[in-house]
């Protein structure tokens, strides 16, 4: 069943690359504090993902962060070191957190799997973005179909 608004965010383990390598966090520690856009990618260095989505957000992280937002986080089922990688070949720095969720537990429990087995990619995330508020979702704008439309930044934008 996917969250809805007005429910709680998972508290699973995920992963960020940190200074001395791959470092596990709480989903509550960095996604349940404040005002939070997370958005979910099917997966790093992917066509969308890397011209867009991603791009998107750390190009409006100053518009964000004058709406109140104190934390832009980017989630994808891949591994640490992928989205580290991925984050350096953004040029992201501090403007995004860069989150895996490896195993797809986050993923799962929200609901929002994909199959992406067909592109060779397994399991993965759906792609959506959630406006989260001390760990409540408070708006969820998933992708009805393949590209970059409702999740995008500029729709977080107007949404918030």
């Amino acid at each position: 069943m996917t969250i809805s608004v007005g429910e709680r965010i998972p508290d699973v383990e995920l992963m960020t690359m940190g200074r001395d390598g791959p470092r596990a966090v709480r989903a509550a520690e960095v996604l349940g504090q404040g005002k939070v856009v997370m958005f979910a990618v099917p997966g790093a260095f992917t066509p969308t993902c890397s011209d867009h989505h991603l791009p998107g957000f750390v190009f409006r992280a100053e518009d964000l962060a004058a709406k109140g937002v104190d934390t832009v986080a980017c989630l994808s089922v891949n591994d640490a070191f992928v989205m580290g990688a991925w984050g350096r070949d953004q040029s992201v720095g501090d403007k995004v957190l860069m989150l895996a969720d490896g195993n797809g537990a986050f993923t799962e429990a929200v609901g929002l799997e994909m199959d992406g087995s067909g592109f060779g990619l397994g399991t993965r995330s759906q792609r959506y973005a959630a406006v989260i508020e001390d760990g409540v979702v408070t708006a969820l704008m998933v992708e009805p179909k393949s590209g970059l439309d409702v999740s995008s930044a500029d729709s977080v934008l107007a949404a918030l």
